[in-house]
C-alpha cells in the first residue's frame, strides 16, 4: 500500500489518516455518544491535532522475525516454568533459600534490545535486574545453589540471543556475532 495515501498532505504537512481516525474514535468514545455531530468534531480535532503538532518519526530499532519469535517464546514459555517451580520449591521448603546477586554483561548495545531483556529478566520469577549501568546488568537471582554467578551470566547470554534473533536489527544480530 502506498504511504502517500495514508497520510496525505494538508497545506504542506502530512496527516496521518490512520492516527486521526484513531483520535475520532476515542473523540467520539470520551463524549459518550454515537452521533454525526460527534464524529464529525472528533475527525475535526483528529485533523487539528495532527496538523498543528505532527509527531516525529521514529524507528524503534526492532524487527520481528516470526520464527525466532516463535523459537523465543517457546523457551521463554519453558523459562517461566522451570523458574516458578524453582520459586515454590524454596517457598515451601524450610530455611532461607539460596540467592546471590550477579552482575552480567551484556553484547547488545541497542537500548532497545536492553530494554527487552530487562523486561524479559524482570518478568520470570526469581530474578530480578537491581541495576543496569554501562551495559552491565546487576541480576539478584533466587534458589540456585552451586555456581549461580556462572548459570546466570548463561542464562542471561541465552536469553539476549534469543531476543535479539526475534526482535534485533541486522547490526544487533551482528553484535553478537
Amino acid at each position: 500500500m502506498n504511504p502517500e495515501r495514508l497520510a496525505p498532505r494538508l497545506f504542506g504537512r502530512r496527516v496521518p489518516l490512520v492516527l486521526v481516525a484513531w483520535l475520532a474514535a476515542v473523540w467520539v468514545t470520551l463524549w459518550g455518544d454515537l452521533s454525526v455531530g460527534n464524529v464529525l468534531g472528533g475527525l475535526v480535532a483528529g485533523l487539528v491535532v495532527t496538523w498543528l503538532l505532527p509527531m516525529p518519526v521514529l524507528d524503534p530499532g526492532l524487527r520481528l522475525r516470526p520464527v525466532a519469535l516463535v523459537v523465543f517464546l517457546v523457551w521463554f514459555a519453558w523459562d517461566l516454568v522451570l523458574s516458578t517451580a524453582r520459586v515454590v520449591f524454596w517457598v515451601a521448603h524450610p530455611g532461607r533459600p539460596p540467592s546471590q546477586i550477579v552482575r552480567t554483561p551484556l553484547r547488545t548495545t541497542s537500548d532497545s534490545m536492553v530494554v527487552l531483556i530487562l523486561v524479559a529478566l524482570s518478568t520470570v520469577p526469581g530474578t530480578l535486574v537491581l541495576e543496569v549501568d554501562e551495559r552491565e546488568l546487576v541480576v539478584h537471582v533466587l534458589g540456585r545453589r552451586e555456581d549461580a554467578t556462572e548459570i546466570a551470566r548463561a542464562d542471561v547470554a541465552e536469553l539476549e540471543s534469543r531476543i535479539v534473533r526475534a526482535f534485533g536489527t541486522r547490526r544487533d544480530r551482528e553484535e553478537l556475532g
